[in-house]
């Protein structure tokens, strides 16, 4: 089975398409309407090994908040999708990466009930002319339309960029890692209820 999923979404305030292929080899195209949210859609898919197409027209003259919530939701939106009932995931990952002084943990389980536990505190507000909030916003969309508990922990960092950097590397090797399938049980679901 494909585990890709293709996603359009326009409101007033964005007009979005994205599409995700699980199974891809790291290959991105994103045009998000932001340089560093760009840099860092690009470092989730290669390093989750993801494929990953994005393009988000959006009311950035406000500010770019819409379109990072609403890019999430469609990232979120596209992962469950993907994973249709989640038969034969290995459902639970963790990952660390480090980003030279910085370093990120996330632990994320693909369990069909959304929560985010973000805890990530910056030196900065801003990266160039990125609000460093968005990110959270842009994990809670994620989380909330993915349907996956997510805990993401800056366990320390100097530099703004480099922290956020090990953030979305971190989340794209534990979204891979749970996204894998199981070759010890890839029939079955990963959990004792009989639902995810």
């Amino acid at each position: 089975m494909e585990r890709k999923a293709t996603i359009n979404r326009k409101t007033k305030e964005t007009d979005i398409e994205f599409s995700l292929d699980i199974d891809g080899n790291g290959e991105s195209e994103v045009r998000s309407g932001n340089g560093f949210m760009d840099h860092m859609l690009s470092l989730f898919a290669r390093h989750g090994f993801f494929n990953l197409s994005v393009t988000c027209s959006g009311d950035t003259e406000v500010d770019f908040h819409h379109s990072a919530e609403d890019i999430g939701i469609c990232l979120g939106m596209a992962i469950a999708q993907s994973l249709g009932d989640c038969r034969g995931i290995t459902r639970f990952s963790s990952a660390h990466v480090p980003m030279d002084e910085s370093l990120a943990r996330v632990c994320l389980d693909i369990a069909g009930r959304p929560n985010l536990v973000y805890s990530v505190n910056l030196a900065d507000r801003l990266v160039n002319d990125f609000e460093c909030d968005l990110a959270e916003d842009f994990f809670k969309a994620v989380t909330d339309h993915a349907k996956i508990t997510l805990h993401i922990d800056l366990i320390r960092g100097r530099n703004s960029h480099h922290s956020l950097e090990a953030v979305f590397k971190a989340f794209g090797r534990a979204l891979s890692q749970a996204c894998s399938i199981n070759l010890r049980a890839p029939d079955s679901l990963p959990t004792t209820k009989g639902l995810l």
